[in-house]
């Protein structure tokens, strides 16, 4: 991509390319740290009460690189038993991770189900990629009632594409209907939002709602 002029802004990973010059038509969102909170220690808290034990467990064995699997794809009935193999004095705490999975998602995000409903009200088309896994998602899909405001979600382990691959990108901006820079994709992970803005999208790097809301305004988009 040749660089910007001197009148426009430069791109930037979190921004995307002349960010401020383009004209958004469609919001597209992560869902996990976005929409809703999420975090595997939400549930290995409760049944792990030592903090050291706790972190060396997540650190060896029900891991975030374990956990991708699904979300890139694999079914859980691979992926439990081969674990509980590895690690079967632990067999009972993995196997919670496949029954009580959605106890890692507390709740929405602070501040996110205005956003999203402002953002509906003001007929804004909303869009998501989220890197979740198939089994996971058809549990978590129907506990929130925000997610009916979305035109469409494209589902990792559906797809058996996981961000940040480029070609979850491309997937998705042939299933939305609109072209990359025509479209703000928000995410919390920097890896997530440098491959977007790779492929064209425009950008913004999550913190929190408050200053999503401000992105939001500036964009004219609130």
């Amino acid at each position: 991509m040749p660089a910007a002029s001197s009148s426009r802004p430069a791109s930037t990973p979190e921004r995307g390319p002349l960010a401020v010059d383009a004209k958004i038509r469609a919001v597209v969102f992560d869902v996990g740290r976005v929409l809703v909170e999420w975090d595997l220690r939400h549930l290995y808290a409760k049944l792990i009460h030592d903090e050291a034990a706790l972190e060396a467990f997540l650190a060896t064995v029900v891991t975030p690189e374990w956990h991708f699997q699904h979300d890139a794809g694999r079914p859980l009935d691979e992926m439990v038993p081969e674990r509980i193999a590895a690690f079967p004095q632990h067999r009972a705490l993995i196997e919670a991770y496949r029954t009580r999975f959605l106890e890692t998602i507390p709740g929405p995000v602070a501040g996110m189900e205005a956003l999203v409903e402002r953002l509906a009200v003001g007929a804004i088309p909303l869009f998501a990629i989220t890197n979740f896994g198939a089994e996971f998602w058809a549990q978590f899909r129907p506990t929130l009632p925000m997610l009916d405001r979305f035109a469409d979600i494209v589902v990792s382990g559906v797809e058996k594409l996981a961000k940040p691959d480029p070609a979850i990108f491309a997937l998705a901006a042939r299933r939305f209907g609109f072209a990359p820079a025509e479209m703000l994709f928000i995410d919390d992970n920097a890896a997530n939002i440098a491959s977007a803005a790779r492929e064209g999208w425009q950008t913004h790097l999550f913190v929190d709602a408050g200053a999503l809301e401000a992105e939001l305004v500036t964009r004219g988009l609130l």
